[in-house]
């Protein structure tokens, strides 16, 4: 019997299916997302608009999506994989020609009733398609210097697209996201030492090249470094994002100000507070229990993830499940280091919780793919 004839045989069908629902990843992913128009309605001073309204839409509609990508059986999900990708890239693309432009970006494709980001759906279809290449190679061929080439290739294109738009942060979460997959599916460690090797002699000489005739960087580059290396260098300019977020983190004390009474929100201190920087407005509000309440709910979604991704049996399942759990878990990690001070400001939304249609559908689209594998799995 061939693993696919075996795998629908021992898997659920029909309304069944909602029986083998991971029921307590719903729950918390749920619980996060009304966390979210929880700060979203205390941002709008107390009002369901202008951003709770379109964000509980969003989720609904999400949702929805979610359950129908869950109920497919995953082989179908590897087999798209390809033209997935295909579709992002082109919309990347598309974004050059015809993108919206806001804050100095061209990211957007305006659908009418919501604008689009390319670059968000292509986080996970860069996984999908990278899960599936591996699916089909052999692993004793993974860490071939050609085969190990075509995924770095499939990895530049969309980071290249992205970078030029110009969005650094989803540029970053889809070269660590990628590189994760093809970690997971055995490349050698021998290559991912050397990037790392590279790129810690790109910044060593970076620093040292400055104030020499070899300067690499432009010197208001080198200030924009000064600044998030010490945001009280110039706190009315480059470093004031940082500066009010720090000050509404340390605000917030252990148990918060309270609910809809951060004044560096109320008062507009607060900069990008209905998306980039909303962590801080519940830390202002709600303190360190209530900071460290949301990244354990994080921590719990990430858990349940990686033993599904662990449990089954299907390769492609198993990487592209893991990919998604280190996709996730970049998109918090990197924007609570981002609002606290440890990484540069890139532009990376709190997921679930922040504002904003795109990264919304997205990461709900890539629980379905997760649940997709929970439920198909061998039993």
């Amino acid at each position: 019997m061939s693993f696919l004839e075996y795998t629908q045989k021992s898997t659920p069908s029909g309304l069944h299916k909602v029986l083998y629902l991971n029921w307590a990843l719903i729950v918390l992913i749920v619980t996060v997302s009304c966390i979210g128009f929880l700060m979203l309605y205390s941002v709008a001073g107390g009002s369901m608009r202008p951003w709770v309204t379109p964000q509980l839409q969003r989720f609904v509609l999400g949702f929805a999506v979610l359950l129908v990508v869950a109920f497919i059986p995953i082989w179908f999900w590897r087999n798209m994989s390809g033209l997935a990708y295909g579709v992002s890239v082109l919309l990347l693309l598309l974004v050059e020609v015809m993108g919206s432009i806001g804050m100095g970006a061209q990211r957007w494709i305006d659908l009418g009733f919501m604008r689009l980001q390319p670059s968000e759906l292509t986080k996970i279809t860069l996984v999908m398609l990278l899960a599936a290449y591996y699916d089909w190679l052999d692993p004793r061929k993974s860490s071939r210097p050609l085969f190990v080439l075509i995924p770095v290739v499939l990895i530049l294109v969309p980071t290249y697209l992205t970078l030029r738009q110009p969005d650094l942060g989803t540029a970053i979460l889809l070269l660590v996201g990628g590189a994760s997959v093809m970690f997971l599916a055995g490349v050698h460690w021998a290559y991912f030492a050397a990037v790392i090797g590279a790129g810690v002699g790109l910044v060593t000489a970076v620093f040292y090249s400055r104030g020499t005739p070899w300067q690499l960087l432009e010197d208001y580059q080198y200030r924009r470094i000064d600044t998030f290396l010490d945001p009280t260098t110039d706190p009315l300019g480059a470093g004031y994002n940082i500066t009010q977020s720090q000050i509404a983190l340390g605000s917030g004390g252990w148990t918060g100000r309270g609910f809809m009474q951060g004044t560096q929100s109320s008062l507009n201190f607060l900069p990008e507070k209905h998306t980039d920087f909303i962590f801080t407005t519940l830390a202002e509000e709600f303190g360190f229990v209530g900071a460290i309440t949301l990244l354990g709910l994080y921590a719990l979604i990430l858990l349940f993830c990686v033993i599904t991704g662990l449990k089954t049996k299907d390769r492609y399942a198993s990487l592209v499940t893991l990919g998604i759990a280190v996709t996730f878990f970049l998109y918090f990690a990197i924007n609570m280091a981002m609002v606290m001070g440890l990484a540069p400001v890139v532009g990376v939304p709190l997921p679930l919780v922040s504002y904003g249609g795109s990264a919304m559908l997205v990461l709900l689209v890539a629980f379905g793919l997760v649940q997709s594998a929970h439920i198909h799995r061998p039993r």
